[in-house]
């Protein structure tokens, strides 16, 4: 987890214009992904001022600052000006007031601009800082794009995740990351996973080595991140072991506070472990659209039942 964004580096993400305090980008950081649109500060009233927060200023507020007297304006843009107050960024290509120009260059405050709605922009620059900001954890598996799912192969070490994986890019899905999967968490439903960047595209087999996976089969076999869907973890196969046959269970795994789907593949000599993972995928996406394929096989059993007790009445 970052403790904090630099100004600069939103203003690369989001491709947003600087205004004026160039040389302030590197140095104003920013700590929560919230925003704040200063509606009531330009009012007058101070009370529960976010200063904290980047300042957004749309349509709304441009048009209620054209309308305050030049002191007025001077006084609570003078006032919104704190020391950790990261920047202010004003939306639709609007221009931005005299008065905001002068006031933060005396704090030391970039003005940015962008040509994006108001709305637009906030979730955009929303989106950024919750992932850059999000609390973080390392999970130890392959995160690959099966048919659009994010789908975590996870198991003990030398099961084979890696050369699955392999099998699975040659089979045209993409990699997202091999051996250490970084996850965070980007609302109540989704928790997004990617590589760290000293191991993005990259992919440990061994007998060989390390291999570049998109200098070896391309761009389109690679990804940066994405949503996880389903987790797949390989077990050794024993004897001893009950696994699921019907798919009538299906167990989650917490990843912070969101629940994922996880199956348990029993990994056995024989064994095609990739396509096994695509059947499990294309399975998972049929139940999440409606298809059940065991209660399909219930109703039939059920059905089967039913005749031949009529039969043998």
């Amino acid at each position: 987890m970052a403790d904090y964004v630099t100004v600069a580096a939103l203003v690369d993400a989001a491709n947003l214009t600087v205004i004026s305090g160039k040389e302030y980008l590197a140095e104003r950081q920013i700590v929560v992904s919230d925003i704040s649109r200063p509606g009531l500060e330009l009012t007058g009233f101070f009370n529960y001022y976010p200063h904290e927060r980047i300042q957004l200023f749309g349509r709304t507020e441009i048009s209620f600052a054209r309308n305050m007297s030049s002191d007025d304006r001077k006084e609570v843009l003078r006032r919104m000006c704190a020391r950790d107050t990261p920047a202010f960024i004003v939306s639709r290509g609007l221009e931005a007031p005299a008065e905001m120009l002068t006031a933060a260059a005396a704090a030391h405050i970039p003005v940015l601009s962008s040509t994006l709605p108001t709305t637009r922009l906030s979730s955009l620059i929303t989106d950024y800082l919750d992932g850059q900001l999000a609390e973080r954890q390392s999970i130890h598996g392959v995160l690959v794009d099966l048919f659009g799912l994010g789908v975590l192969i996870t198991g003990d070490s030398g099961i084979g995740k890696s050369e699955t994986a392999l099998e699975l890019i040659q089979r045209g899905h993409r990699l997202i990351a091999d051996d250490r999967v970084d996850v965070y968490q980007q609302d109540e439903q989704t928790v997004i996973g990617e590589a760290p960047a000293i191991l993005s595209h990259m992919l440990e087999v061994r007998g060989i080595g390390i291999i570049d996976v998109m200098d070896l089969f391309g761009a389109g076999a690679v990804r940066q991140s994405t949503s996880i869907s389903l987790i797949v973890h390989l077990a050794n196969w024993t004897s001893d072991k009950t696994f699921d046959r019907l798919g009538t269970g299906i167990d989650k795994q917490m990843i912070f506070d969101v629940p994922v789907s996880k199956i348990t593949v029993p990994v056995k000599v024989g064994r095609n472990l990739a396509i096994l993972i695509e059947v499990a995928a294309m399975n998972y996406r049929a139940k999440t659209m409606g298809y059940d394929a065991t209660k399909k096989f219930e109703t039939n059993l059920n059905n089967l039942i039913e005749q031949n007790s009529e039969n043998k009445d």
